[in-house]
């Protein structure tokens, strides 16, 4: 089974930019994760996105933000065209001055994992911010790579990030977040990849606490902090993610998708991703494939735009 996992360069690319359209880019973008930031603005047309468990439709003039290891997938909205800018980049670049300023990947980490995240911004949410003269602007110092390109971009998006948390602290979103360290981030990381590379075996997780030289309290308390649900949870989210790509992608039948994924049988897959999405893996797949393109039915998700 494929890992959702995809391997940036941090090293050596700090920056990834790119565009894709209709006519030289093919939809679906599996589900995957990373530890970069990502960011898509669109340019013409619409996309369906997924992220975690939210679905939303992200139109023409519209922003939208992939927390660091969320797990996201783009889709083709129906027949309709498409154009988008997608950057990828490293949110420890970022830093904010403010001591009171949470940490931004944990931050975005958190309000991802919220049951509708708002990481989905059109113009009217940001006044004042001209979006698309600020992706022409990325999209150009990317593209010329002149010098200090890169902190250019950088601190472009530091004050688009103000911004964003401005009115997260309006909308009462709670960022007194205690800041992480670089051993916690890396640890976490390193737990994630361990969870998505063997996540169709029997995971236990005080072994897996162990594994990483800390106790199962302190373990559990630390994924909490990181992701607002407890590691069993999650293991669950990346088996049902991986369930999704087979069902869209594969024409393989319940029971084989079962063993690939850490299901104990083809019965325990069905119960589990029926009380998830309301819905069972058969339906999913028939209505996927009826309205094409591999879109996830938005029933099925927590739907927003």
């Amino acid at each position: 089974m494929k890992n959702l996992f995809e391997y940036s360069d941090i090293l050596h690319s700090p920056i990834e930019a790119f565009t894709c359209a209709t006519e030289n880019f093919h939809l679906p973008v599996e589900a995957h994760w990373h530890y970069f930031m990502e960011v898509i603005y669109l340019q013409e047309g619409s996309v369906l996105v997924t992220c975690n468990d939210a679905c939303k439709r992200v139109e023409a003039g519209s922003v939208m933000f992939f927390p660091p290891q969320a797990v996201h997938a783009i889709y083709a909205d129906g027949g309709k065209r498409f154009r988008y800018f997608c950057i990828k980049f490293n949110m420890n670049r970022i830093r904010l001055t403010g001591s009171y300023l949470p940490d931004l990947n944990l931050a975005f980490r958190r309000v991802g994992a919220l049951p509708c995240p708002p990481i989905l911004f059109t113009p009217k949410d940001l006044p004042g911010v001209d979006l698309g003269g600020f992706f022409e602007d990325v999209e150009r110092e990317y593209r010329e790579k002149q010098y200090g390109y890169d902190a250019s971009i950088y601190s472009s998006f530091a004050s688009l990030m103000l911004r964003i948390l401005r009115i997260w602290h309006c909308q009462g979103i709670s960022l007194d977040l205690e800041a992480s360290s670089e051993t916690e981030e890396n640890r976490i990381q390193d737990i994630l990849v361990y969870i998505d590379r063997h996540s169709q075996e029997n995971i236990n997780i005080e072994e897996l606490a162990h594994h990483y030289n800390m106790s199962y309290s302190y373990f559990a308390k630390m994924f909490l902090k990181y992701y607002g649900q407890s590691c069993k949870q999650y293991i669950e989210f990346i088996r049902l993610n991986k369930v999704e790509n087979f069902l869209l992608f594969t024409d393989y039948d319940l029971n084989y998708i079962a063993a690939e994924t850490g299901f104990a049988d083809c019965s325990h897959l069905i119960r589990t991703f029926k009380k998830h999405y309301q819905i069972t893996p058969k339906q999913f797949r028939l209505r996927s494939r009826t309205i094409g393109n591999g879109l996830v039915p938005e029933e099925t998700r927590a739907a927003g735009n």
